[in-house]
């Protein structure tokens, strides 16, 4: 008979990854961060999302040491982060900070003596990155002779070269075409499947659905959200697609509350309270045959709208 503990084995997941609890920043007399805590346990893939400012960029550099803190904690497989922790980070940041007049392979070999590689392991670990991030034809090219989008490819390798077990990616999806995405995609998705951390900022909210396990939102310097994209949706309004004849704008007047977020094409896209489905349904009868009456589950850039909105009518 099997002993396993399946509470015991969630905790010893959640110890194994990043903890962030309650930190706090300001930058003189403005309060950028406010309490911020979550978690990215091992083996997820967790997205970070907000407006610019949010303050996503300062969450992600106090993890990495280079930006102080002044209140909270950080803990890294059960332990306060220290040097040796962050050594095992691969950073990826939104503004590139390779050598722009190296070349792709002698900069990647020179940033993986830098972590601790010989020169051999070094040139190994670049010759499999570019190989797997589709820069094979690049690697004799200086970083400026590049397109954005294979200079974002290059920086990704560098994130990786040196083996990390947790991967922090500010907007790594910033420039790149549809085939470029999906390899990087695939890359973050393996990286989680071995088992470590991965966080990422993105303002491709459609990539975030896709991509991740986590969605952690955050507004003006605060955690308002935190889950999958179905718990999400578990706080979500009703919303359903409508198409009767005779629909006209203002027929939902006889349901209290309900809103009529979009037209098209003679159906009609309705926000409702819960409960008050068969009262839409009455209502769309009253015009004429009901030919669609479907729920509608929002999307990610929907569930985000609603949050940060229903943020900024609590905070004013």
């Amino acid at each position: 008979m099997s002993t396993a503990n399946p509470e015991a084995g969630r905790q010893d997941e959640m110890s194994a990854g990043l903890e962030i609890n309650g930190i706090n920043k300001s930058f003189g007399d403005k309060q950028v961060l406010r309490d911020v805590a979550f978690r990215i346990p091992a083996g997820r893939t967790v997205g970070f999302v907000g407006n610019n400012g949010a303050g996503k960029s300062t969450t992600m550099r106090i993890v990495l040491g280079l930006t102080s803190l002044d209140s909270g904690t950080i803990r890294y497989q059960g332990r306060p982060i220290d040097v040796s922790a962050r050594k095992r980070i691969g950073y990826m940041p939104e503004e590139r900070g390779l050598y722009p007049q190296m070349r792709v392979s002698e900069q990647l070999v020179y940033l993986g003596l830098l972590s601790g590689y010989s020169k051999t392991e070094s040139a190994d670990a670049a010759e499999h990155w570019t190989g797997r991030l589709g820069l094979e034809k690049a690697r004799r090219s200086r970083l400026s002779e590049l397109s954005l989008g294979n200079q974002q490819r290059v920086q990704l390798a560098a994130a990786l070269l040196h083996a990390p077990q947790l991967l922090i990616l500010d907007e790594p999806f910033s420039g790149l075409d549809p085939s470029a995405v999906a390899v990087m995609s695939d890359v973050l998705k393996e990286q989680a499947a071995q088992g470590k951390p991965v966080l990422f900022s993105s303002h491709q909210l459609d990539l975030v659905e896709r991509i991740c396990d986590q969605v952690v939102i955050i507004s003006d310097g605060r955690i308002v959200a935190n889950g999958s994209v179905s718990e999400l949706r578990q706080g979500a309004s009703l919303r359903y697609r409508v198409v009767a004849d005779g629909l006209t704008e203002g027929w939902t007047a006889p349901v209290p509350g309900a809103r009529e977020l979009s037209w098209h094409e003679g159906s009609c896209s309705v926000e409702i309270k819960d409960g008050q489905d068969q009262e839409l349904l009455a209502a769309a009868r009253t015009l004429g045959p009901v030919r669609e009456f479907t729920p509608v589950r929002p999307d990610l850039a929907e569930l985000y709208r609603d949050v940060v909105s229903a943020r900024d009518v609590d905070g004013a």
